[in-house]
């Protein structure tokens, strides 16, 4: 273990504070920048050096109190990433390897849902846990080593998304070399990630946007093709591509839907999806309920609920992004836990494509690979 003495004894954070009144963004929430102690490490424990933090949607939504279990002195952040500077075991392997920290705890390896109580870290009660700061104390099972091609700014753009979308496509949907997926919403770290998966296992991903800027930074990525969800023809728009780039003698159909919508989008995609078909959603942004008729029932095809997976899910999807060189897409960087409100803004406009990231630390460019 690192000598005390060479130990910070504080980090900067950003915090949970209760406002007095709500701010015209809706925020009944504060981020505050606070000093806080750094607790002594135990046995199994680790301190890391965060040098680079990832928004998600669900910061914002805590600071507009729409999220369960919010505790007002809580760190923000799920996604973080940097290096292990001290543990509190003799002579660990871990010690100034760059890592990053899982973002929930309560499910480690079951194939189908969490073991125990499922909890997602920064903001909240428990884990009280958050990567918004400059140092936090881990458990030593809860980091994963990083992958060596991506900085720490890439490697903080991926563990929620990343682990919500490997459950989505390569859990959920089994996507398979060859096969058509179509990705809604693109443009968000999640849907980004999903295509960038698909892609990388060989499928042939068609997306949907309200941006034809997105739907054309799609298919810089990889996608065959896209067309805007404010057409009510989308569908039709859709299979027009599948049917344009399937070979003779194969079905011009999708074989998944990966979806973040919700409402309507079993009787948009039944008529083009396979019979067994799989439509996995993993959000409801669109509307908090989707209709599954007869239709369906007939045509054997499935509607799969997907969140967020299992510590073993990320070990297997961040084997895969290694094997394959992904770098996760970053919208934007901000420098230090000063420029923090600069992030929430990005993310509650909602303009992003890609991941929003603080670089908090550090030269955490320096090995990048685009």
């Amino acid at each position: 273990m690192t000598s005390k003495s060479q130990l910070p004894p504080t980090t900067k954070a950003i915090v949970v504070r209760k406002r007095e009144t709500k701010s015209s963004n809706g925020y009944v929430n504060d981020a505050a920048l606070e000093v806080l102690p750094i607790p002594q490490l135990e046995p199994g424990q680790l301190l890391v050096k965060i040098n680079a933090a990832g928004f998600n949607h669900r910061d914002v939504w805590i600071r507009r109190g729409q999220y369960p279990a919010i505790l007002a002195g809580a760190v923000y952040g799920a996604d973080g990433a940097g290096v292990v500077i001290a543990s509190g075991d003799a002579n660990d392997k871990l010690l100034n390897q760059r890592v990053f920290l899982t973002p929930s705890h309560g499910w480690d390896s079951d194939p189908d849902a969490p073991e125990s109580i499922f909890s997602v870290i920064g903001g909240v009660a428990w884990p009280s846990l958050g990567t918004f700061a400059q140092y936090v104390v881990v458990d030593r099972d809860e980091v994963i080593p990083s992958a060596p091609h991506l900085s720490d700014i890439h490697m903080a753009a991926w563990p929620v998304a990343g682990i919500t979308a490997w459950r989505a496509t390569m859990v959920n949907a089994a996507v398979k070399p060859g096969q058509n997926i179509l990705i809604t919403g693109i443009g968000g770290g999640v849907a980004l990630t999903a295509l960038q998966l698909a892609v990388a296992q060989g499928a042939l991903v068609y997306v949907t946007s309200g941006s034809q800027d997105k739907i054309d930074k799609a298919i810089k990525l990889g996608a065959s093709g896209g067309t805007s969800y404010k057409n009510s023809n989308w569908p039709k728009e859709i299979h027009k591509l599948v049917m344009k780039n399937t070979p003779a003698g194969f079905p011009a159909v999708l074989d998944a839907v990966i979806d973040s919508g919700g409402g309507e989008i079993m009787a948009s995609v039944s008529s083009i999806l396979k019979q067994g078909g799989r439509v996995v959603c993993y959000g409801m942004t669109a509307n908090p309920k989707i209709t599954f008729t007869m239709r369906e029932v007939l045509r054997n095809q499935k509607l799969l609920g997907s969140t967020m997976g299992s510590k073993q899910d990320l070990r297997d999807a961040t084997e895969f992004l290694s094997k394959h060189k992904i770098v996760p897409v970053v919208s934007n960087v901000f420098k230090g836990l000063e420029s923090a409100e600069k992030g929430f803004e990005v993310l509650r406009s909602g303009e992003q494509f890609g991941k929003v990231v603080i670089e908090i630390a550090g030269d955490s460019s320096a090995k990048a690979k685009l």
